[in-house]
């Protein structure tokens, strides 16, 4: 494994698994397989209704609780809910979070940064992530909050690498966690001639590549799956080192494109969007 150190010390683990689009059920086995895998970072969040069942793959794999990086998100219509932070922990069956995040950038974004700095102060959260926030709100963030931010959680890929975002958290410290880290399943992306060409030069796949330029590029990354095979395939990234020549070929396939946009109406939709049972 290899880590980045957040910059408020925090070290954290550059690889793990997702459960976006998981039900309570599969993420507890993909959890549960990936920590008995190796995998050490595990990211969910109130949207994706199944920190419980997160929270159960932790406690069946063994894992001491302190031996895993946990991760979550608070979604926008529990920001300003006194009780947001220790209900997450409930439902994760934990008493602290490694890193969480505000989820999407809505109007009441600032009232959610103050609740989880209330939670950072009294013991229950590590670090503070925002996700998916443009960059004038993220430059706000840290300027006006009174604990910087450390974690921004962003769509970021061979397609989309982040060069300016990136350059803001040079001059912070903070580190990027990519989100469709392999395209969004765009099989054009993944079967780029590059990446076919240095899958066989390594004896890789080429998603396996895709996730090692990741690592290089400074990015953490959790893809997700509920294939056992797949979640150790997706681990198996730290026996080799991409040469700088390989880096540069696969910087000539950006094409500055993203696969997601949220749109001032989701903004707004997601402000006032109540989350289904989380069994």
């Amino acid at each position: 494994m290899e880590y980045i150190t957040l910059n408020n010390g925090t070290k954290m683990p550059m690889a793990g698994i997702g459960v976006f689009l998981m039900s309570p059920a599969e993420a507890e086995a993909s959890v549960e397989s990936a920590l008995k895998s190796g995998v050490r970072l595990i990211d969910t969040a109130n949207g994706y209704m199944n920190e419980s069942g997160t929270g159960r793959g932790i406690q069946k794999s063994g894992v001491k609780r302190e031996d895993i990086f946990l991760v979550t998100k608070l979604w926008p219509t529990v920001y300003e809910k006194e009780t947001a932070v220790d209900e997450t922990l409930a439902r994760l069956g934990t008493d602290y979070i490694d890193l969480l995040f505000l989820h999407q950038p809505t109007d009441n974004w600032r009232e959610g940064y103050r609740n989880i700095e209330k939670a950072v102060k009294a013991g229950k959260v590590k670090a503070i992530g925002l996700s998916n926030f443009p960059d004038a709100l993220l430059r706000e963030a840290i300027d006006t909050m009174e604990i910087k931010p450390q974690m921004v959680q962003v769509e970021a890929h061979p397609y989309y690498p982040q060069t300016e975002l990136k350059k803001i958290l040079s001059e912070t410290g903070m580190g990027l966690m990519a989100w469709y880290p392999l395209g969004h399943g765009d099989r054009k992306m993944r079967e780029e001639p590059i990446f076919t060409e240095l899958a066989k030069k390594y004896g890789k796949t080429n998603a396996q590549i895709i996730l090692r330029w990741h690592i290089q590029s400074g990015n953490v990354v959790i893809p997700g799956s509920k294939n056992p095979a797949h979640i150790r395939d997706n681990f198996n990234i730290f026996d080799f080192v991409l040469s700088d020549a390989d880096m540069a070929e696969i910087a000539k396939v950006n094409k500055n494109k993203r696969y997601y946009t949220a749109s001032p109406e989701m903004l707004a939709a997601y402000a006032h969007m109540e989350l289904g049972p989380d069994l």
